[in-house]
């Protein structure tokens, strides 16, 4: 199974379950797409966009259930990554967990990635 993952501020997350829906970020609405990222890629999405940011969370995608088209688009470096050009249905969702800081600033990622 593909997984993909979307990093998210919580309350975001929250309206987004209230909804049954995840319609994106500000960015991700003024992009056309959702943004997501491999689990490789995290740490560097994470440093890039999320630098500092407390009170998020990381939600791990299942590419088979995903309900609209997912395009592997490259970055500005080159790199691939996995853009959602839809909604996100929260059926597609396999987990959600906090996304802290640790003690260097830096998130923390789960060990089950």
């Amino acid at each position: 199974m593909t997984v993909i993952y979307k990093i998210a501020p919580a309350t975001l997350w929250r309206e987004a379950e209230a909804a049954g829906v995840f319609a994106g970020s500000p960015d991700d609405r003024r992009d056309g797409f959702i943004h997501c990222s491999t689990a490789e890629q995290l740490p560097g999405t994470a440093a890039r966009y999320f630098a500092g940011a407390a009170d998020l969370v990381l939600a791990a995608i299942a590419v088979g259930k995903l309900a609209g088209p997912l395009r592997w688009e490259p970055s500005g470096g080159g790199a691939l990554f996995p853009h959602l050009y839809a909604p996100l249905d929260l059926g597609a969702i396999l987990w959600v967990k906090p996304l802290p800081l640790g003690p260097d600033g830096r998130h923390v990622f789960p060990e089950d990635l």
